[in-house]
């Protein structure tokens, strides 16, 4: 999903963070991991983490933003081309100090990468982006979770991608973006890997719908040779405008929301799990959320606030009790500040002034 970078009461958050409620916190678990800010006008929201019982906390690196110029030695950390956020260093810190885990997604290409267009544009040479990753996990060692490229699916995030044609193969021309993608992430396993074997390497990363389906993005993410490209975890954001329950009728089309995630997981092992025979490759859910209250600007639907945390209820059962998800993330900890519009998105666990919706006790609970 697009990141919205939100404006948020600060002096109200930062009264949250420090007045949290009586009472234990919720066991911590990787089955829970969260979008959020780590921190609001100089408090930590990782008591908030740890209060909800996160296990993984989630943010992402743009290489377009840390390498604006191409490094002499792209592997090294200190070149002086990168430019990392002075923030994220403190933040993976802070979250490590509460227990929790950082996972962090790598997406776009700088204009040196590939071709001085934009940043959606994928490198010229996968190389590029594996060497990146691979100072990225030496910049932060503590890091162990790496997702390769945010919903290459569709094409508001990777480029150049041809939209398939619903219900049909793939053409040659529409091959190209999962084939392209296969070789980004494959070099990125081989380099993450390189740098620590603790290192889990998160690939796919679809969408539930997407200009390329993810049942269609699974079955031609191939490498020259012919094989799948190498992974540890499958990722998906399974956005869904129904209950999520497992066995249900599919969406259809090759598309996969929360509720046909059995069938993606199918898909995976048929595709990703042969020939290296890794059958059973476990789910990353790095998003999802339910907006609330009111029309929005990203979704042509909403719910109120009492079925979001109903369905948030179910999904957290789902996910703590099927070992092949691997963790569910909620998008995000506050619902974003209103805008002239009118159509922000009510994504949070929390208001934007920060209020607990009942989805912040339904997270807590599962």
């Amino acid at each position: 999903m697009p990141i919205a970078r939100t404006r948020i009461p600060l002096i109200l958050i930062a009264l949250l963070a420090l007045a949290l409620p009586a009472g234990a916190d919720a066991a911590q678990t990787r089955k829970k991991s969260i979008w959020g800010p780590a921190e609001v006008n100089g408090v930590s929201q990782f008591p908030i983490y740890k209060d909800l019982g996160v296990g993984i906390w989630q943010d992402r690196i743009n290489w377009s933003d840390v390498a604006p110029r191409r490094p002499a030695n792209p592997r090294d950390p200190s070149d002086p081309a990168y430019r990392w956020p002075a923030e994220l260093g403190p933040a993976i810190a802070e979250a490590r100090r509460f227990g929790i885990r950082t996972a962090l997604v790598l997406s776009q290409a700088p204009r040196w990468a590939n071709g001085h267009r934009d940043t959606r544009f994928v490198p010229r040479r996968p190389k590029d982006f594996a060497d990146f990753a691979y100072a990225a996990s030496a910049r932060y060692p503590s890091v162990r979770l790496w997702l390769i490229w945010s919903e290459p699916t569709r094409r508001e995030n990777y480029r150049p991608l041809i939209s398939e044609r619903r219900d049909r193969p793939l053409t040659r021309k529409m091959k190209r973006a999962p084939r392209t993608y296969a070789r980004i992430l494959d070099a990125s396993y081989a380099s993450l890997k390189s740098r620590s074997r603790r290192n889990l390497v998160i690939g796919g990363n679809t969408f539930t719908t997407g200009h390329i389906s993810a049942r269609n993005w699974i079955r031609n993410l191939r490498l020259p040779n012919g094989k799948p490209p190498r992974l540890d975890l499958y990722g998906h954001n399974p956005f869904s405008a129904r209950r999520p329950l497992l066995n249900r009728p599919p969406l259809g089309h090759g598309f996969a929301d929360f509720s046909d995630l059995d069938l993606l997981a199918k898909w995976v092992d048929r595709w990703l799990g042969r020939p290296r025979g890794k059958r059973g490759i476990k789910l990353f859910l790095s998003e999802l959320f339910w907006p609330t209250d009111q029309p929005n600007h990203e979704f042509n639907f909403w719910v109120t606030r009492r079925t979001a945390a109903s369905w948030l209820t179910d999904a957290l059962r789902i996910t703590r009790r099927w070992p092949r998800i691997y963790t569910l993330g909620w998008y995000s900890l506050y619902d974003d500040p209103p805008n002239e519009d009118g159509d922000e998105v009510l994504r949070g666990l929390l208001t934007d002034r920060g209020r607990k919706k009942p989805a912040y006790w339904a997270y807590k609970r599962g």
